[in-house]
């Protein structure tokens, strides 16, 4: 393949990768399907590719389709141990942030809720609210019609609208707004942070170290509450699974406030803080590390805040 080849297909890289990230809610996955996009492209007779960008984007959700569809990514996400893998902001592969359908589209709770669309549904929805495609284009991709472009992605609206964030969330809001949280966690006053919460208030988390089975899943402020108090407390057996005295800082992750736990600039842990209201409505703590690997590197090369607890 020669130069002008790859140099075109890397100007769409950021932006597939973007695309299928937001299909498959994992950046490991995502960079596999870009990769084997490539390897489509580096095979294909380039001549009678029109235009680049649309047969790219074409080959793109459909591999994430065929990886969606398939029987090892249904048994794993049926155990009922998976979260959409975590990003930092400022990742490339966070993609387009101009309209609010396309920041919420890769919060959290966006990514869970679109696993409970059928792939076309979510392919549909993806392409339209954060790459804006026409049903033309989307019926194309898909081979399906418009009138079915048109009733996928409303069914798909229909279903997201409840996961929206309500307020655009940059580093300085963020930072006050984890700031409170740690203060009213560490206070040793349940009644603080219930404040902070809302009344349908639900929490989410895979364990110490990333290691439960399934999901721990907290569906009242009280027992987010509590849960919040149990795990900020600082323990030898917590420093000692940790390997040390971690660091806290206030970040944003996938466009909403998150707090990072770090040791020697590296993430062990994060929770991110939905917000509804200015109030927190979710909270979603991962710390396996085959979700964290992608927000580690992208931490290690920005520049970071000062820490709100500099040794837990």
């Amino acid at each position: 393949m020669d130069a002008a080849a790859v140099t075109r297909f890397e100007a769409s890289r950021n932006r597939l990768a973007s695309l299928a990230y937001r299909l498959l809610g994992s950046a490991a996955d995502a960079e596999d399907t870009v990769q084997d996009a490539f390897l489509r492209w580096q095979a294909a007779d380039r001549e009678y590719v029109d235009v680049p960008e649309a047969w790219l984007t074409k080959i793109v959700t459909n591999l994430a389709l065929d990886r969606l569809r398939s029987a090892k990514v249904r048994r794993e996400r049926a155990v009922g141990a998976w979260m959409p893998e975590p990003l930092l902001d400022g990742d490339p592969m966070l993609g387009p942030a101009d309209t609010v359908q396309q920041r919420e589209s890769v919060t959290l709770a966006v990514l869970t809720l679109m696993e409970r669309l059928s792939p076309v549904e979510r392919a549909a929805y993806v392409l339209r609210e954060a790459f804006a495609y026409s049903h033309a284009e989307i019926a194309e991709i898909l081979g399906i019609t418009e009138a079915r472009s048109q009733q996928h992605i409303h069914r798909a609206r229909r279903r997201i609208a409840a996961a929206g964030n309500g307020i655009d969330i940059d580093h300085a809001s963020a930072r006050r707004i984890v700031e409170a949280f740690v203060d009213a966690a560490s206070s040793g006053r349940t009644e603080r942070l219930v404040a902070l919460l809302t009344d349908d208030a639900t929490g989410t988390s895979d364990g110490v170290g990333g290691l439960a089975e399934k999901l721990i899943r907290y569906s009242t402020p009280d027992r987010i509450a509590s849960a919040v108090r149990a795990g900020l407390k600082p323990s030898p057996a917590k420093h000692k699974l940790a390997g040390g005295s971690p660091s806290i800082h206030a970040a944003v992750v996938n466009g909403c406030p998150a707090m990072l736990f770090t040791l020697d600039d590296w993430v062990l842990g994060v929770t991110i803080l939905e917000i509804r209201d200015d109030k927190i409505a979710g909270m979603r703590s991962i710390a396996n590390p085959d979700r964290l690997g992608r927000l580690t590197k992208e931490w290690q090369r920005q520049e970071h805040d000062v820490p709100l607890i500099e040794s837990w």
